[in-house]
């Protein structure tokens, strides 16, 4: 469709990007694939259909990164921001008409797994409260998954047949007006390698007075964490509560903060424990060790530590 340009950022998407580019050149404008050093196959794949713009870079810049230079390589009044994993199945216009009003910013369409049904908990979620973000660290949610904070959080009760006004869709389906990003100034880097970044684009968008929109008759297939499975588990612990300290102390106030740090401490030490009781495995050890490091940094620095870096965009 004529407006809409995709940004596919990929990492060990061999086996997804052929499907996914297939689907979505056929519905957008353009698509642009930016891959995060593969050591894979993928660029090898994407470059087999000769319309897609591959950016292909040297080291893994991040999710964040990524997602900038391939929406800096469109020109087109609408983003659409798009996993390899996530295959469409519908016509993508009415996701852009969804954020056509100057005062919506984002549209998100619905994911559901192979077998067509909603990924509830996944596909929608409010923005997180310190609440949430200890309870996710300490364990809570995933041993008692309906508990409040969780069923809110993760907007486990929503309709997911009804078009609304909603928080904070997933990264993996959602189309945004391009002059919002650009007043935003694009994904916050700092987010690095991944995880929370397009929660806090959100959280600014909706902080700047703009909408997003769910448009559930716009559908996607999405498997879900495929890169993420083949990341290596103890750096992906550790770069998930980095990323979460980090979105915390960015948005958080003072008591928020220290709640979130706390849980983390809390939280980390007990999995320190548990490793050093299973039989003292330096790496868990060593992960967590770091992170309750970093949450102590956080927690001495406060809001200043988040302060005084822009996302690149913002700085051209």
């Amino acid at each position: 469709m004529k407006g809409i340009g995709a940004i596919i950022v990929t990492y060990n998407s061999e086996a997804e990007i052929g499907p996914c580019l297939d689907a979505a050149r056929t519905r957008v404008e353009r698509v642009v694939v930016v891959d995060n050093a593969s050591p894979d196959g993928t660029v090898r794949e994407a470059g087999k259909r000769p319309d897609v713009q591959i950016i292909a870079n040297r080291e893994n810049r991040g999710f964040a990164a990524a997602a900038n230079q391939g929406m800096e390589a469109l020109e087109t009044p609408f983003l659409l921001l798009l996993n390899p994993d996530a295959e469409l199945q519908t016509d993508v216009g009415m996701l852009a008409e969804a954020c056509a009003p100057q005062d919506v910013g984002a549209a998100a369409g619905r994911l559901v797994d192979a077998a067509g049904r909603p990924q509830t908990g996944f596909s929608l979620r409010c923005f997180p409260t310190p609440a949430a973000l200890a309870f996710e660290v300490l364990g809570i949610n995933r041993l008692w998954r309906r508990n409040p904070v969780n069923k809110r959080y993760r907007c486990l009760d929503l309709d997911a047949e009804m078009a609304a006004d909603v928080e904070q869709p997933a990264g993996a389906f959602l189309m945004i007006r391009r002059e919002v990003w650009r007043e935003l100034g694009g994904f916050d880097e700092r987010f690095h390698p991944l995880w929370f970044e397009d929660v806090d684009f959100l959280k600014r968008l909706r902080d700047a007075g703009y909408r997003v929109r769910y448009v559930p008759a716009s559908v996607a297939r999405h498997r879900g964490g495929h890169s993420v499975d083949k990341l290596d588990p103890e750096r992906r612990a550790e770069w998930w509560y980095r990323s979460l300290l980090r979105y915390s102390f960015k948005h958080f106030h003072a008591a928020g903060r220290l709640a979130v740090g706390v849980a983390v401490l809390a939280g980390c030490g007990v999995r320190m424990a548990g490793a050093a009781v299973r039989g003292w495995k330096r790496s868990p050890l060593g992960v967590y060790g770091r992170v309750i490091w970093f949450a102590c940094l956080r927690l001495r620095a406060g809001r200043d530590g988040e302060r005084g870096t822009v996302p690149a965009l913002a700085r051209q």
